[in-house]
Formats: C-alpha cells, structure tokens, sequence
C-alpha cells in the first residue's frame, strides 16, 4: 500500500499544478492558462526547435528540464512576469520554500528536485534554453491570440523588450525567433496594446 500512497500523493502534486492559473489567457478561450498546458507546450515547443534547428542539446535533459521548470508554482503559485521588483522577490523566496517542500514529500523522486534544483542554476545549455524559451513562449501564445493578454494588463512593447530582451538573448537559437516576431509585433503594435 506504501508505493499505492506514494503515486496518489504524486497524482495530486501534478493536480495542485494543474489548477495553478497563469496570467495569461488560453488562446481563444475566455480562461486563463494553467501550468500543465504552459509546461507541456514547452516541451514540445523545445522539442521541435531542436529536432528543426538540429541543435546538438541533450534532448532527454531538455525535456526533463521544460516539464519541472515551473513545478515548484504548485507550492509557490505564478508570478506575474511583469511585477514590480518586492513580488519578483517573494517570488524567488516562496519558491525556494516550495522546492524544500517537494525534497522533503517526495524524496524518492530525487532526479526529480535535483533537475528543478539545476533549472534554477541555469549551469547547462539545456538550462539556459529552457529558461529562454520559457521567455519566449508566452510572447508567442499572447501574440496568436492578438494581444488580448497584454491589453487586459496594460502591458506595452517597451515593457516586453525590456524584460525579456537581454534573458532570450543568452540563447541566439531562440533570439532569431524572438527578433521575427518582436518584428511582427511592432508591425501590429496598435492592435496588439492599448493605445
């Protein structure tokens, strides 16, 4: 019965992580988007960029990393990207907290918080790319679903540029595709944002 318990615990982690809403909306739907369907479209989105770039990253890693880059949120709930600078750092704190809380209720899921636990670091390129298309990502969805998300918020073109910029560009793989699209953005900017 001990290894029954230890599944349904797991089962509802990944459910707590589920109900965890995003401050974005699903495209064309009136809902926001939850961390399950974040997550899983970038591992896929990963996926895709490396078997079409033929990028030599250890897909198996990435993957990993793209599926529990966000799971301490189920703890620790989403952050709005563009919060000011007191929220961004409850953020990393609460965090930090919920990562203790999976060490300690799942234990014997060990590669599972040393891979959150690597994430963070961004030591890897793996790391550093999931980071990175976890950046571009939302920017994209937002972008397919004409800037409803970024109207409703308040959030401009200079905003986008300014955070997100400089962390995609550690990546260039990804920075190409993000400059395209910033690109597409500033040639719909009127549509896409308040005026």
């Amino acid at each position: 019965m001990a290894k029954l318990a230890n599944l349904l615990r797991f089962v509802e982690l990944l459910n707590r992580y589920r109900a965890v809403k995003r401050e974005i909306f699903a495209n064309s739907e009136d809902r926001l988007e939850n961390d399950v369907e974040h997550s899983y479209q970038l591992t896929m989105l990963a996926w895709y960029i490396v078997e079409a770039e033929r990028l030599s990253l250890d897909k198996n890693l990435l993957l990993k990393y793209a599926l529990v880059h966000d799971l301490v949120e189920a703890y620790a709930g989403d952050t709005f990207a563009f919060a000011d600078e007191n929220k961004r750092q409850e953020k990393v704190e609460q965090e930090k907290k919920a990562l203790g809380r999976l060490r300690r209720e799942f234990a014997e899921f060990k590669e599972l918080t040393e891979l959150i636990g690597e994430y963070e670091e961004r030591k890897n390129p793996e790391s550093r790319f999931i980071y990175a298309l976890d950046k571009l990502q939302p920017t994209l969805n937002i972008y397919l679903d004409g800037g409803r998300s970024w109207r409703r918020d308040g959030v401009t073109l200079q905003m986008i540029l300014n955070y997100k910029n400089d962390l995609i560009a550690k990546v260039p793989e990804l920075k190409q595709y993000f400059d395209e699209l910033i690109f597409l953005i500033k040639q719909n900017e009127k549509a896409l944002f308040n005026p």
